[in-house]
């Protein structure tokens, strides 16, 4: 008996380090995502399932130390049990996620981010950005639910706030639950700019504070129509009949 090869040794090694990776990592912010005020997360992750696939883990790491220990040859069973677990979690993990969005969570704060521009603009007149909060708020009720936790739990909608007299995009939203569309309109109501309250990009559990990349807010703006231009109509020569001497009629132009 002289134990398993260096190949299957570091196998097993690998394998353990990536389940302990990823389901030990799910686990933690599965935990962290009850207690922080925003997390930038979908759904919390399962605590019965990566509870499940670290015991297991437990397990087949005693089976194969015990193999180990004794020295069991190469062909011992008990040094398949960490690879043939990896291979079957993420084969249910794969199988879980069939269908779900493959976008993160400020991908999809983005695109909502978008979505409410773009349908805003469509309400922008020559004279004025809209800026009452029962014009837009159907915008908002069309976006579905933030991608984002609160405590936990996912937040159920979106919401707006209009703001007036403003210079530029919100920069700061104390007391702003996450999912808020920040909706400043400009002193002459002639612009307007959108922010999104949820989490930096860079973060994923924190005070809420506004979608933002590398430090700088993503927001999008609403201005108001452009005039078309009258259409010019082409002048049109008009031949006018004039009577001559001797009852003959000519045409001239005028």
């Amino acid at each position: 008996m002289s134990g398993p090869s260096r190949k299957t040794l570091l196998a097993n090694v690998v394998c353990l380090g990536a389940l302990g990776w990823i389901y030990g990592g799910d686990l933690a912010d599965a935990l962290r995502a009850r207690t922080a005020e925003v997390s930038a997360l979908l759904a919390p992750p399962s605590v019965v399932r990566t509870s499940i696939v670290l015991g297991l883990s437990g397990v087949g790491l005693a089976v194969f130390l015990s193999g180990l220990l004794r020295k069991k040859p190469e062909g011992f069973k008990g040094y398949r049990l960490l690879p043939i677990l990896l291979v079957v979690a993420l084969f249910l993990d794969l199988v879980l996620v069939e269908g779900k969005t493959p976008l993160d969570s400020p991908e999809l704060g983005a695109v909502a981010l978008r979505r409410f521009q773009a349908e805003a603009q469509k309400l922008a007149t020559v004279e004025a950005v809209p800026s009452r909060e029962q014009v837009l708020q159907p915008l908002v009720d069309a976006l579905g639910a933030p991608p984002y936790l609160e405590r936990g739990v996912p937040v159920p909608a979106y919401t707006l706030q209009v703001r007036t007299g403003c210079e530029g995009p919100a920069r700061d939203a104390p007391g702003t639950r996450p999912g808020t569309l920040l909706y400043c309109v400009a002193r002459d109501g002639k612009q307007a700019w959108v922010t999104l309250v949820g989490l930096p990009a860079e973060v994923r559990f924190g005070a809420p504070a506004l979608l933002s990349v590398r430090g700088e807010p993503r927001s999008a703006a609403v201005r108001t129509q452009v005039p078309e231009e009258n259409d010019v109509v082409p002048g049109i020569d008009l031949e006018i009949p004039t009577v001559v001497d001797g009852g003959a009629a000519t045409s001239a132009s005028p």
